[in-house]
């Protein structure tokens, strides 16, 4: 059964680049109107104006940095006192860091630990009361990272377990209520996240486009039974199911190889 979401509005995070602007315009295709949220405003107007003459939907722009505590409350009062009521929500915003963990910048990490986690809860608690009212989709964007432990992206890599589970529990608890919940666990994707992290992009092999990993989310959207939780792009999906086959100190070790750790032996 097809998410109806006409007439509704959508906030996404992470608006201004990668997968957040194919979310903006794939939900604004579907009929919902869209808040969109990130730091650089002038990216953030851009596109609302392309989807308010494409889409002929209303989006709302507000810029904000949500990787500082207190920034999920500070959303929130602003969309209240601007009468919106919010019926789905894309907690998309993230990103990772690079490098041993005793080198990563503490500030860095501590921002990253609060956008990718702790603003994506406090959102979620927000917003719920009204997603549950409103029956929309709640979607967040875990990794397959989520899989297995990340060394030299261990903080990254644990946050999005984090997120993977914290989603799945969701979905449990929203069952029945109409309102549905799925994390997309992307791979290597077309964005700027290997800018972000400080890495070269052409070291992870092929990459997926952000509309190809925005079609496996609204395909399990769209079914009236969904999963939890959905991984893009098979070979991910075969490589994630793989892990679970091995001892978790075989998995350490293998990701330590993979990922091109700097401590690992030979």
């Amino acid at each position: 059964m097809t998410l109806d979401l006409r007439g509704g509005t959508t906030l996404i995070t992470g608006a201004s680049a990668g997968l957040g602007v194919e979310f903006a315009r794939r939900f604004a295709s579907r009929g919902s109107n869209l808040v969109l949220v990130a730091r650089r405003v002038d990216r953030l107007e851009a596109l609302a104006a392309e989807l308010r003459a494409s889409a002929g939907v209303a989006v709302e722009v507000v810029a904000a940095d949500l990787g500082v505590a207190g920034a999920a409350a500070a959303l929130h009062a602003e969309i209240d006192r601007r009468g919106i009521r919010v019926t789905s929500l894309v907690n998309n915003a993230g990103f990772g860091t690079h490098g041993a963990f005793d080198t990563v910048d503490p500030e860095r990490m501590t921002s990253e630990i609060q956008l990718n986690v702790g603003t994506l809860v406090e959102l979620s608690r927000l917003f719920m009361p009204q997603l549950l009212r409103g029956r929309g989709a709640l979607v967040t964007v875990a990794s397959t990272a989520a899989y297995q432990p990340t060394p030299g992206m261990a903080v990254y890599g644990a946050t999005k377990a984090f997120v993977l589970s914290f989603t799945e529990a969701l979905w449990a608890e929203a069952r029945g209520t109409g309102l549905r919940v799925l994390a997309v666990s992307p791979g290597a994707t077309k964005t700027e996240f290997f800018d972000v992290v400080g890495t070269d992009a052409a070291s992870v092999g092929r990459q997926q486009t952000p509309e190809q990993v925005i079609d496996t989310a609204f395909r399990e959207l769209d079914r009236s039974n969904g999963r939890p939780s959905v991984i893009s792009g098979r070979v991910n999906h075969l490589m994630a199911l793989g892990i679970r086959l091995l001892s978790r100190r075989a998995t350490a070790l293998t990701s330590a190889r993979v990922l091109h750790d700097v401590r690992m032996p030979g």
